[in-house]
């Protein structure tokens, strides 16, 4: 069983790096997920700060870019914008030495599936030639959606992750609970799609999961749930991670402390 490292989805604190990696280290987690899905608010400076109090301490850290920034917009305006946001997002992780920038795939908006997933594999290309200008070429992670009229099933975010050798699958076992109607209630459902990411993963490169309890409808997901209230679970994902050798660091997007606090409970005992 590879090592697991565990933390939230949001920042705990704005106040100042030292403060926040304080708090972190108060409720005991090993990760955590800077949320920039609405807009910068840390500069260089901080960020290389806030890095090196998470080496010292031995925090994971991961970077989700603003939420309009994905990869592949056939409209030209939207698309500098996307990759001037996506151009920041790594220039901070890089700066933090975060592991990975988290963004969602993005919209069908009139294409068919194939030409969608090639026009986001060309689009990506032409971020990396400018991040490697910028020495930030650093590992993407495509998040798995919760919507089904949507860019982003599993089968999209492998296939964009086995073309592109620096962009990683982002699993969110909520997502698919949603979109499944409700599939992820026992341990070989979890496996099979840690089986398949483990397969376009690099060596070490760890696996990256989006956990928390979800409600749906219609096969679209709603909202996140605190940890009980809904129907997906952790204890399953806690013994299919245990068949495999490679790390995992879970990011919590429970909506409370204390759900966050209870998911970490179960995949760490």
């Amino acid at each position: 069983m590879g090592a697991i490292r565990f933390g939230p989805a949001r920042w705990p604190s704005r106040e100042s790096p030292e403060e926040a990696l304080r708090i972190l280290l108060e409720r005991g987690y090993s990760a955590c997920e800077l949320d920039f899905e609405s807009g910068f608010w840390l500069d260089y400076p901080a960020a290389e700060r806030l890095g090196e109090l998470a080496r010292e301490h031995d925090i994971a850290l991961s970077v989700h870019a603003p939420l309009f920034a994905f990869p592949g917009h056939p409209d030209p305006k939207k698309g500098k914008m996307a990759l001037g946001a996506l151009d920041r997002t790594a220039g901070i992780a890089a700066a933090c030495g975060a592991e990975v920038v988290v963004i969602h795939p993005g919209f069908w908006l009139g294409r068919d599936r194939q030409q969608t997933l090639d026009d986001v594999v060309a689009w990506l290309g032409g971020l990396r030639t400018r991040l490697e200008a910028k020495d930030r070429a650093v590992a993407f992670g495509i998040e798995v959606m919760g919507r089904v009229s949507e860019l982003g099933s599993i089968d999209d975010v492998l296939e964009v992750a086995s073309r592109v050798s620096w962009v990683r699958p982002v699993i969110d076992f909520a997502h698919m609970h949603a979109t499944s109607d409700g599939a992820f209630t026992d341990v070989e459902a979890f496996a099979g799609v840690l089986e398949s990411a483990d397969a376009v993963l690099g060596a070490g490169e760890p696996f990256h999961i989006h956990f928390s309890d979800i409600a749906y409808a219609n096969r679209n997901e709603t909202k996140h749930l605190a940890y009980g209230e809904g129907t997906l679970r952790a204890e399953p994902l806690a013994e299919a991670l245990r068949r495999f050798e490679r790390p995992a660091t879970v990011i919590s997007e429970s909506p409370d402390e204390a759900s966050t606090q209870a998911i970490r409970a179960v995949l760490l005992t």
